[in-house]
């Protein structure tokens, strides 16, 4: 059985391959992260198909979630294959399709409405906006820089994203609320939601200030992140359309079992389908 000995410099040159790939900065440091937790873990043991399997067992006992896991495999696994150690690749944790959600996650109409309205009575202008802006798209909190003012001029946005172009539609309601919002911060050209500086807002800011929302909005703050903004454009898209193959188109997906993932129904409602099947007498 072959052994080898993982050091920074690997991490650090996959690192960069990823780049050339043209991967997301967030999955690059997800990635990152995930592989720097290894080599800590291995404390200078050498990588072998064995020890990897110890590592999947110890994270199982950590009480890390199957699907954590399977990321933290894939990344594993995926530098394995850069560096030519496939020996050492292990398979991944099977996971069973979720049949509903957890309730406690998911974001609702009203709450969002209530984030507004708590990001208005802090005259957070940029921050409201900002939030409808996403949850009206559908966009990602790292495409937020697409939403320029001449895209608004336009009423799309073109997204460019891991070597995919796809095109966004701006509703014209919100067309005219970011014109005059640039207007009135004198933005001319290029982003709209930016720093005072000029520098693109970055997704720490963002979520920081949805976070610091949550108490004045009477929402929890596991509710309160970017892409939950995301989850209810698609669960309400879906709603009014019914078409899941437009729907993945709209948010970027490359498959529709992705998109599948964004309309599971909370547990609730789940149950509340089997008590109208009328099969207990």
């Amino acid at each position: 059985m072959n052994s080898y000995i993982l050091t920074r410099t690997h991490i650090t040159a996959y690192a960069k391959f990823l780049k050339s790939e043209e991967k997301s900065d967030t999955t690059i440091e997800k990635y990152s992260q995930t592989l720097h937790a290894f080599d800590l873990w291995l404390a200078g043991r050498a990588v072998t198909k064995e020890a990897v399997a110890q590592w999947k067992a110890y994270l199982l006992e950590e009480g890390k979630s199957p699907a954590t896991i399977n990321a933290k495999l894939s990344a594993a696994n995926g530098l394995f294959h850069y560096l030519g150690w496939d020996d050492c690749k292990v398979r991944f944790l099977k996971l069973q399709k979720k049949v509903f959600r957890d309730s406690s996650k998911d974001l609702s109409r009203d709450e969002y409405h209530r984030l507004l309205s708590a990001a208005k009575a802090l005259h957070l202008e940029w921050l409201a906006l900002l939030m409808e802006t996403i949850c009206a798209t559908g966009i990602r909190v790292s495409e937020v820089r697409y939403i320029t003012v001449e895209a608004v001029a336009a009423g799309r946005a073109q997204v460019v994203l891991k070597g995919k172009i796809r095109m966004i539609l701006i509703p014209g309601k919100l067309c005219r609320k970011l014109r005059k919002y640039a207007k009135k911060k004198k933005i001319a050209s290029g982003e709209i939601f930016r720093r005072e500086g000029g520098e693109s807002l970055s997704r720490y800011q963002i979520w920081k200030a949805m976070k610091a929302l949550c108490k004045g909005a009477g929402v929890e703050q596991s509710k309160v992140f970017p892409h939950n903004l995301r989850h209810l454009f698609a669960a309400t898209f879906y709603q009014v359309t019914q078409d899941i193959v437009k729907l993945a188109d709209v948010l970027g997906h490359s498959s529709v079992e992705t998109t599948r993932i964004y309309l599971i129904t909370t547990g609730t409602e789940h149950a509340r389908q089997l008590e109208q099947l009328g099969l207990v007498s």
